[in-house]
């Protein structure tokens, strides 16, 4: 892994520099939840990564999650957080508290840092300028958790074309003005296939793809769809992995170039990710 960084300065090597240059003219979306998001250190280590990816010219829309702070308003509201399948259960209080947490709080806190560190963010949900049209996931009226029917872009590409970083929780609306929360991997999956993105990365809270669970040095660095195929049938791709994989997969068939898979609690792993050949986690391509 090169070192580009010391103590006083950042180094820029010729590779570096050769990547920089290859994402001049390209969008990346990059989904931020996890323990990345629960650390206060490691969440100002994020925002720095995306505050340098910005002002080196590169385009960058964030979709963020936030189910661990949900949870915890949920219980301070003494309501019992629930899940089928592992996706969210949400009834019509859990929504109002959903929103409250992704809309409110989460997203504003992060606009508020991206632009204390002098880059212009605008915060949005996908009930902004009609972003994104939600279905109900489930056929159920008392459960809004949503699955996407449309993505509309225009919001995001005026953002972008004027050197705005837009920033969307995962929270979006029906036609008959029914709210629903949505699964940010998803989310991040199908604003990345919308625009067309250079890349999609899935910042979470293990290395990547491993070859072993119980062993993080097996991470895979390169995978396609075959090679994950193969690991789908030997049940090494298990747990919170299989939505990452299920959206990485949508994404690539809907023309995004790679996606990758990244632990985003460790420090600059966005960066080594991004700005060196050898890279920190998984990357995904057709």
């Amino acid at each position: 892994m090169s070192n580009f960084m010391s103590s006083d300065r950042f180094y820029f090597s010729p590779e570096m520099l050769s990547l920089i240059n290859e994402y001049s003219d390209s969008i990346l979306v990059i989904k931020y939840g996890g323990s990345a998001m629960k650390d206060p250190a490691v969440k100002l280590n994020v925002i720095q990564d995306l505050c340098l990816l910005h002002v080196l010219g590169i385009k960058v829309v964030l979709v963020h999650g936030g189910g661990y702070l949900i949870d915890k308003w949920l219980l301070k509201l003494n309501i019992k957080p629930k899940f089928e399948n592992g996706l969210r259960v949400t009834d019509l209080e859990t929504m109002r508290v959903a929103e409250m947490v992704l809309t409110g709080q989460i997203n504003q806190e992060i606009v508020y840092l991206l632009n204390q560190h002098y880059v212009s963010s605008v915060g949005l949900s996908g009930k902004d300028a009609s972003l994104v049209k939600a279905l109900p996931l489930f056929n159920s009226n008392d459960n809004f958790t949503g699955k996407i029917s449309s993505v509309n872009t225009d919001i995001l590409l005026t953002l972008l074309s004027n050197n705005f970083f837009p920033v969307v929780s995962s929270v979006a609306a029906d036609s008959n003005g029914n709210t629903y929360n949505i699964n940010a991997d998803t989310l991040a999956s199908s604003i990345a296939s919308s625009l067309k993105a250079s890349k999609l990365l899935l910042l979470t809270d293990t290395p990547g793809v491993l070859e072993n669970l119980n062993d993080h040095s097996s991470l895979i660095k390169n995978l396609n769809l075959q090679k994950i195929s193969e690991l789908r049938s030997k049940n090494l791709i298990t747990g919170g992995m299989i939505p990452k994989i299920e959206c990485a997969v949508a994404a690539l068939n809907d023309g995004v170039k790679s996606v990758h898979i990244v632990d985003g609690s460790l420090p600059h792993s966005l960066l080594y990710e991004l700005l060196t050949c050898n890279r920190s986690g998984s990357m995904l391509v057709l």
